[in-house]
């Protein structure tokens, strides 16, 4: 993953409880605006998705073609439309003010549930995993099957990340359970570190999102493994405008469709070398 953009989309997550993020994501939103239906759009003759290019697997640049799981999924919501797609690339800190001014009428590009995000956007049903989990060496693999079996053991985090964030209770947890938490942990800069040092015998274990690691684990087969339900599940969803519920119920219908004939996880195997465990509803948030 594009260690800048994860960088960047770290930082809008943590200040988006924040007033500032908050009043800027939410202009544009009108209850009474006139919504975008499904004749619309067919008459329209393409369905417009913004997504932020620099997300792999998600979507990303391969020889100036746009590709990823994203693009493979939206495939199978034009074909169920009968229309073509317009990819508009957005940096991720404008995107919901975006879809709001109307440049697109969806977002794809793995935007997790929360709170601040629900209160402003429509979601889809969840079409892709983005729990934290936790790295391993592959010799490891047997002797750490969950996060408890960490228990003094070096635990490695990003600065500023949401696995720093959870560490404290993690070691309490492990802690209470098993009689000793952490032996200690240590902090990067960037997740790359992280994982280097993980591969250098320096951290036992590495916290971050399931698809990112799954990523690291399928460019470098042999080398690592993911211990995954280290944390709360959550997922991702694709967003639209509060208004547009037929956009939703076509996009639900057609994820829905995907996951009992099994095709979306043959996309997931595809480009996370592994199958996600997806919800069948959005997740609520106290």
């Amino acid at each position: 993953m594009n260690s800048l953009s994860l960088l960047r989309r770290c930082f809008i997550k943590i200040m988006s409880g924040g007033m500032a993020l908050g009043m800027t994501l939410f202009l544009g939103y009108n209850a009474s605006a006139e919504s975008v239906t499904i004749s619309k759009i067919k008459e329209m003759g393409k369905l417009r998705v913004g997504v932020e290019a620099t997300y792999p697997p998600f979507t990303f640049r391969d020889g100036g073609k746009l590709v990823g799981y994203d693009m493979d999924l939206l495939e199978y919501f034009t074909k169920e439309l009968g229309v073509e797609a317009e990819v508009i690339d957005t940096q991720w800190s404008g995107i919901i003010p975006a879809l709001y001014a109307k440049r697109f009428e969806i977002i794809m590009t793995s935007m997790s549930y929360n709170k601040g995000r629900l209160e402003k956007v429509l979601f889809s049903i969840p079409y892709a995993e983005a729990s934290q989990a936790m790295l391993i060496r592959a010799d490891d693999k047997e002797k750490i099957k969950q996060v408890a079996d960490m228990s003094g053991k070096v635990m490695g985090i990003k600065l500023g990340s949401p696995g720093e964030v959870m560490l404290p209770d993690m070691d309490k947890a492990i802690a209470a359970s098993k009689g000793k938490g952490f032996a200690s942990h240590k902090t990067y800069d960037d997740h790359p570190s992280a994982y280097l040092a993980l591969s250098q015998g320096s951290v036992d274990g590495v916290l971050n999102t399931l698809p990112t690691l799954a990523k690291v684990v399928k460019d470098r087969p042999g080398y690592y493994s993911i211990v995954r339900g280290v944390a709360h599940q959550n997922w991702a969803g694709i967003a639209m405008r509060k208004e547009d519920t037929e956009i939703k119920a076509a996009i639900d219908k057609v994820l829905t469709k995907m996951k009992e004939d099994g095709t979306i996880y043959k996309l997931q195997e595809k480009w996370f070398g592994l199958k996600m465990d997806l919800a069948d509803d959005i997740p609520t948030f106290k």
